[in-house]
């Protein structure tokens, strides 16, 4: 089984490890059974025959969403396999990749599609990216794609440049050259705030160790850089 349960409704599924600036950075991904019985994925893994029957098994598939520009590797895997659904791009992504075809760019108020279930903030600001930042209701779990990422160790000079970055220990963080381009924060704190109201009690990321508790002061530490 490569799909696991994360919360009510809420699943999870690891996948092999990208490339990125020499990096070998581990993939997540997640897919929510929404109360219409469709199925809504984000940042979607490698598709292998196993994992399209294990989504198939929980419904339909109908909404394939990417957190940022970054998160495409991917999406025309599961384009292809679910022709029915819907792909909804981040800001910017849409631009990088002229070759996919999007239904949508995604802003801060959810598609209606998955509005009963998800809610969605956009973290603006960079000059280099934005992040969209959801919110599973049914599981109080802040769904977040790179702005968090949160090592429990690392070793060698990559260990030491995440240490640097502040992504290895308890809370995490947004890597460094990632929050020097945010030139302006202002712009990214109403999302902050949006975020910490929703009071999630689970987070889940895609790039390090997921918390089943406690993910409102968990981001908060996170951050507070902004």
């Amino acid at each position: 089984m490569m799909l696991e349960q994360f919360g009510p409704s809420l699943y999870v599924a690891d996948g092999p490890a990208v490339s990125f600036f020499g990096f070998a950075y581990p993939t997540r991904m997640a897919l929510a059974r929404l109360m219409d019985g469709n199925v809504w994925v984000w940042s979607p893994i490698a598709l292998t025959r196993a994992l399209a029957d294990e989504v198939d098994a929980i419904g339909p598939v109908r909404c394939i969403v990417s957190p940022n520009k970054l998160h495409h590797l991917f999406l025309q895997q599961w384009a292809d396999r679910w022709p029915d659904a819907r792909l909804y791009a981040p800001p910017g992504l849409a631009r990088k990749k002229p070759g996919l075809h999007f239904d949508g760019e995604l802003d801060d108020v959810p598609d209606p599609a998955w509005l009963p279930d998800i809610d969605q903030a956009v973290f603006r600001g960079s000059f280099a990216m934005a992040e969209v930042v959801f919110f599973h209701r049914a599981s109080r779990t802040a769904i977040i794609g790179d702005l968090i990422q949160r090592f429990p160790d690392a070793r060698g000079w990559k260990g030491l440049l995440m240490r640097l970055d502040g992504l290895v220990g308890e809370h995490g963080s947004t890597p460094r050259e990632w929050r020097a381009s945010f030139l302006r924060r202002g712009p990214a704190r109403p999302a902050l705030q949006k975020v910490l109201g929703w009071n999630p009690e689970r987070l889940l990321i895609a790039h390090g160790s997921c918390a089943q508790t406690g993910a409102a002061n968990l981001i908060a530490a996170a951050l507070s850089w902004i």
